[in-house]
């Protein structure tokens, strides 16, 4: 997931330069930055409670950020950080897009709820993005291998 050839003495300010120019690096940075556009919309609404959505997709955001962005991705095996992202994108993209439906729709007289729910829109297009690359990914790194269909060992 982190497409960069890092020194290993690199310290953690030129690891984010160089991750940010990665297009992964981008799209998680996109999606750090909308995520924050939409709280401060939702906060400037009479309803605050959307926010809660993009508060947690931020914070994930920023953790696979951080995660990919050091390289932990390939010290901690354990998990499997490729279906991790696939899966948070995946749920970020349909949170956003059905909260931002349910703002824009019902946000009449509430110019912050429906600037939030276009900004929302627009971030659950990236995150659907993000899930469409993640897939590529996981599709052309899965091996096609024949299983055998005989008993014998």
């Amino acid at each position: 997931m982190a497409d960069t050839t890092t020194i290993p003495g690199a310290s953690c300010m030129e690891k984010l330069k160089s991750y940010v120019k990665t297009p992964k690096g981008l799209i998680l940075a996109g999606e750090i930055i909308l995520s924050f556009i939409i709280i401060i919309c939702y906060a400037a609404s009479y309803y605050g409670g959307y926010s809660a959505v993009a508060i947690c997709e931020m914070i994930f955001a920023m953790i696979f950020f951080g995660v990919f962005m050091m390289e932990l991705d390939k010290q901690f095996q354990v998990i499997s950080w490729i279906w991790s992202d696939f899966f948070r994108a995946a749920i970020g993209a349909g949170l956003y897009i059905i909260t931002s439906l349910i703002c824009v729709i019902g946000g009449a007289g509430d110019g912050a709820r429906i600037a939030g729910g276009v900004f929302g829109l627009i971030a659950g297009l990236l995150f659907a993005y993000d899930t469409y690359t993640i897939y590529l990914q996981i599709r052309s790194s899965r091996q096609h291998t024949a299983a055998s269909t005989s008993d014998r060992v």
